[in-house]
């Protein structure tokens, strides 16, 4: 798995066109609101050039890539806190993802109806993003009020995890989501378990029409970068009838070129997601598969390994290293070895994106 993520927006930004841009699932779209209603999800190739010249030294190896799970769910309206549009049903789609990508509505076309009237992604990010809020504001009360109760004694852990939470919600309240929030570490596992939405992280998408929409992509780049956070501009309408026109790569970075794109939107929207949750990829060719695999920057060999193997971790010796644009260049692990540019690893080694290990366990 490389990482799930969950499209967020208003009714009719266009999320399923995005979702059908990104996975060629052929979603259904219309031009009214909550055509979307069951979730649609889909798991899609990462696109990973250096994973298929890895596979070209082995033929008779199955390559492997990882894999991005997206989910699109039905549109947020005002009042989603409370029940309105689909609610609660919406929100409790997108607990389990690891990012939320919120679409953003960027293009004019009076046959597509807009709940609020007029083309304002500023608003629009507004209204969505105070859901989202007053969605974890009930969330995190209902925790206060338990740890309350649970504080009432002189038992200093609980009187300590009580202050914690009323914290956190506090925070909330004067409109801070948890991801800018420092989040006290008595309370982590509490969290993990809650799953508030404001704590993951979002990635802007803004969806453009078949015209520029300068102006308004330009609105949802502001908002991103007062936010610290990614933007990614995706003609869906245009990127979604060239997935579903051309099966081959290559005939759709063609169509993509007539509109002055180099790479589709999932490749550019795995890209930012990748640095968002500071994900790196290794890759391994050991057995009948040339294989990708994601794991979080700062990853030690031994829990690197583990993903291949369990025993990889609980047996773990030593891990032979290479870079695969080192082994590339070489043209086999052997000419590699024979230029000593092949590293012995330990059990501190941290993974970095680009390794190409061979896991030696007990």
């Amino acid at each position: 798995m490389g990482f799930s993520c969950g499209l967020v927006g208003l009714p009719n930004a266009g999320k399923s066109t995005i979702f059908n841009a990104l996975s060629g699932a052929g979603a259904r779209v219309e031009s009214y609101p909550f055509c979307t209603i069951e979730a649609n999800r889909a798991a899609v190739e990462v696109p990973d050039d250096r994973l298929t010249s890895l596979a070209a030294f082995f033929p008779d190896k199955e390559r492997v890539p990882t894999v991005l799970e997206i989910v699109d769910v039905a549109g947020l309206v005002h009042g989603a806190s409370e029940g309105e549009g689909m609610g609660n049903r919406f929100l409790s789609e997108i607990r389990a993802v690891d990012a939320v990508l919120h679409v953003v509505r960027c293009f004019e076309d009076d046959n597509v109806a807009h709940v609020t009237g007029s083309i304002d992604p500023r608003r629009d990010i507004e209204t969505v993003s105070t859901e989202l809020l007053l969605k974890d504001l009930e969330t995190i009360g209902r925790i206060v009020e338990s740890a309350r109760r649970q504080a009432k004694g002189s038992d200093r852990t609980a009187a300590a995890r009580r202050a914690a939470w009323e914290q956190l919600h506090d925070g909330i309240a004067r409109g801070i989501p948890l991801r800018k929030q420092e989040l006290p570490h008595e309370i982590h596992d509490g969290l993990r378990d809650a799953a508030p939405l404001t704590a993951k992280p979002v990635l802007f998408v803004a969806n453009l029409g078949d015209d520029d929409g300068e102006s308004h992509r330009k609105a949802v780049e502001s908002v991103a970068a007062e936010e610290g956070t990614p933007f990614v501009a995706i003609r869906g309408r245009v990127e979604a009838e060239i997935v579903d026109a051309a099966d081959d790569p290559e005939e759709r970075l063609a169509f993509l070129s007539q509109w002055g794109l180099e790479r589709t939107g999932l490749d550019r929207l795995v890209r930012a997601g990748y640095d968002l949750l500071r994900l790196v990829t290794f890759y391994t060719f050991e057995g009948p598969e040339v294989r990708a695999w994601t794991v979080p920057e700062g990853t030690l060999a031994p829990q690197a390994g583990g993903r291949v193997h369990s025993d990889f971790e609980q047996r773990f010796v030593i891990a032979d290293v290479m870079r695969i644009e080192e082994l590339l260049e070489a043209g086999s692990e052997k000419a590699l070895r024979e230029a000593g540019a092949v590293h012995r690893a330990g059990h501190d080694y941290e993974v970095r994106d680009g390794d190409v290990i061979r896991f030696v366990s007990a």
